[in-house]
């Protein structure tokens, strides 16, 4: 999460360098080289992940009514391969690529979202986005979307919004799920004062699912404590 000035950033129609890191599609796979240094305690962290996409997707949906913020699933159905040398880790699995993008800051037209995504058994992928404006903007809205291995997507019907327990640092999160069986929280990914990332057990389109979920309160994002802190765990290099 490093930011890095605009000497340090090199594009082509197939790749993407970013300082040390740069990311490839090498023809059957999105290839991410990454060389980094952790913060606020140096740590190296390097090695490669390989993205195998089973259907590139062309979905895209506006988050707000003016058309402002901007997501979509570029390879909601995929695979993943990860060989790292430093920590020395290897694993492979389901993955998920998507895309967001906005023409203004994030606090004009937000207060918070919850996100989430699952695979299903016949090897697509649900995604629920929940969001909540702004005060005074337009009302809450909700993308509820499957994504089939092949790049075609359909809405679906989404089940009611439940709560899930709130994180450690406060906040409150939802997910839908169906069914009265309770929400779990399978494990904690990521925890900070506006950021909360777990996997967790829930139920859709008729059955058990394993999804990772995302809450977002933007209000303490933008919070000067906050802003104060982001420098140790992003730090700036020009």
């Amino acid at each position: 999460m490093t930011e890095r000035g605009r000497g340090q950033l090199t594009r082509s129609a197939t790749e993407l360098a970013i300082g040390p890191s740069r990311v490839r599609w090498d023809g059957q796979a999105l290839v991410i080289d990454i060389d980094e240094v952790c913060t606020p305690l140096p740590r190296r962290v390097r090695g490669r992940v390989r993205v195998f996409p089973q259907g590139l997707s062309r979905f895209v949906a506006s988050l707000d009514a003016a058309g402002r913020h901007r997501w979509g699933p570029i390879a909601p159905c995929a695979r993943i391969e990860v060989e790292l040398e430093h920590p020395g880790l290897r694993w492979s699995g389901q993955a998920y690529v998507d895309s967001n993008e906005g023409d203004e800051p994030v606090d004009r037209a937000f207060r918070s979202w919850d996100w989430s995504r699952a695979g299903l058994r016949d090897g697509s992928t649900a995604v629920l986005y929940d969001l909540r404006p702004s005060a005074g903007t337009d009302l809450e809205r909700l993308i509820a979307m499957r994504f089939m291995p092949d790049g075609s997507c359909m809405p679906f019907d989404a089940p009611p919004r439940r709560r899930l327990p709130r994180s450690r640092w406060g906040l409150a999160r939802t997910q839908r799920s169906e069914g009265d069986a309770p929400l779990r929280v399978l494990q904690r990914l990521e925890d900070t004062p506006f950021y909360a990332r777990s996997v967790i057990g829930a139920t859709l389109l008729g059955e058990p699912v394993t999804a990772l979920h995302e809450t977002l309160h933007v209000p303490r994002l933008v919070s000067l404590p906050v802003q104060l802190m982001l420098p140790f765990r992003m730090p700036r290099r020009t």
